[in-house]
């Protein structure tokens, strides 16, 4: 039996004899703060509870500034791994908990790799993985990567009845799926100031949209609203500087497009960096394209806004607030228009408790992370936990798993590739400095090319 938790499925705040161990790795700066933040949720004592962060090396491991402007760490600084040298850090550290706050593939990978550690039940880490925000693409190709894990945690009650549909139409155990909401959801509700914008706050994505065209539209755009309401403030809020990437890659960075802005920026628009949640305290609108950022703000009251300017379409991912009340377009807001969301809208998308009408839960305010709470402490008082079982297998995927592994060094089985050494996380010396300069070194040269040579050489092209 565990030694750090009670045999009987309690609330983990009370539960524990001693600390619990919980492992975070992430791939980006939004998934760190999503996986250090569910942590904190499913663990809510810090008191007895010790979090380990990683992150996995690749072209979006975050700078220690997007580390810092995420808001949230762990106990100590999160170390850069391999996915073979964090299996290899399962494999001799005694976790509790694994969030895996990953994409797919990666998510897929560990899985397999902790089912080699673990071929059979075992006193093995209960495995927890997620979205960071709205899932409006991939869904069946995300979720599959996904399935194996202990806990599958959807942001709300609709993303839940839509996981275990996938699952179970492919035969799959939805058990694993659980009902929660996205951890960073909190802040001070808005208190409206006269029934006006004085600070609007438009978030932008890296990705959405993808053109220089369109993302110079906005930026005008934002720019004009100024201009037109000049007792206004109007921040542009940046996810990550030039040079750094975050989950997506970022090829027309906003500040340099901003750089090329005929009249440049009026007074009363500038940039900004920092926490989503700090700036949030000072909006009294939000405008976006389709970025998690809008959950935060219509979850404290913020009036809304999601631009149909560039139409309402899958690949901007605005879709997903078709019937939410907030679509709209940079005209209206120019006229003065602040939106209002939809209160059963937003209950089923689990920003708010519960909708207009019926009563929350006994005691107060429904807690949306007990479900997850109660099923993880259930797990953690067993004896042994089974052996992952991914529905993706050498027979269910042969053409498709060997090459989601290989691109992490592992074998189909879940062992490492020959010479993709299990190096130990906490080793040190020259040589590890050295290749440490050279990623870095090499890192900068990709982002240099993604974000400078690569639209050069399509403007010449003309492609």
């Amino acid at each position: 039996m565990r030694n750090n938790f009670c045999r009987v499925p309690v609330p983990l705040s009370s539960s524990f004899r001693t600390e619990l161990r919980v492992a975070v790795i992430a791939d980006s700066d939004t998934r760190w703060k999503w996986g250090a933040l569910t942590a904190r949720r499913l663990a809510p004592d810090p008191e007895h509870r010790r979090v380990t962060g990683y992150l996995l090396r690749g072209r979006a491991t975050p700078t220690p500034r997007q580390l810092g402007e995420a808001g949230v760490g762990a106990d100590g600084l999160p170390t850069e791994v391999t996915c073979a040298e964090f299996l290899d850090a399962l494999g001799r550290e005694r976790y509790d908990v694994v969030v895996l706050a990953l994409v797919g593939g990666a998510v897929q990978a560990v899985l397999h790799g902790v089912r080699a550690l673990w071929p059979g039940p075992a006193d093995r880490p209960v495995l927890v993985t997620g979205y960071v925000g709205v899932v409006y693409e991939k869904l069946a190709d995300g979720l599959l990567l996904r399935h194996g894990a202990d806990l599958v945690l959807a942001n709300s009650r609709h993303d839940a009845g839509r996981f275990r549909a996938v699952y179970e139409g492919v035969g799959a155990d939805p058990s694993a799926v659980t009902e929660t909401a996205l951890p960073f959801l909190g802040g001070a509700p808005y208190a409206p100031t006269g029934g006006r914008a004085h600070t609007v706050v438009f978030a932008v994505q890296p990705s959405v949209p993808e053109s220089r065209a369109d993302r110079t539209y906005l930026l005008e755009r934002a720019a004009g609203h100024a201009r037109l309401h000049p007792g206004r403030e109007v921040l542009i809020k940046l996810r990550s500087k030039p040079g750094e990437h975050t989950t997506h890659l970022e090829e027309h960075p906003y500040q340099r497009l901003a750089e090329r802005l005929p009249g440049g920026l009026p007074a009363n628009c500038r940039l900004v960096y920092g926490n989503m949640g700090e700036v949030l305290d000072s909006a009294d609108l939000l405008v976006t394209v389709s970025s998690t950022a809008a959950l935060e703000s219509l979850h404290r009251g913020i009036p809304t806004a999601v631009l149909t300017d560039l139409g309402i379409r899958e690949a901007l991912g605005n879709h997903h607030f078709l019937g939410s009340g907030c679509l709209t377009s940079w005209d209206r807001l120019d006229e003065g228009l602040l939106p209002r969301a939809d209160p059963y809208w937003l209950a089923a998308q689990g920003v708010t408790a519960h909708p207009p009408g019926t009563a929350p839960a006994p005691g107060g305010t429904p807690d949306a992370h007990a479900a997850a709470r109660a099923r993880l402490a259930e797990l953690l008082s067993r004896d042994r936990l089974p052996a992952v079982a991914p529905y993706y297998t050498a027979a269910t995927a042969p053409g498709y798993l060997p090459g989601i592994l290989a691109r992490h060094h592992l074998e189909v089985d879940g062992t490492p590739l020959p010479g993709a050494a299990r190096q130990s996380v906490a080793g040190s010396g020259p040589r590890r400095w050295l290749r440490a300069r050279l990623r870095e070194g090499a890192r900068g040269a990709y982002r240099h090319g993604v974000q400078r040579v690569a639209p050069a050489i399509r403007r010449l092209g003309e492609l």
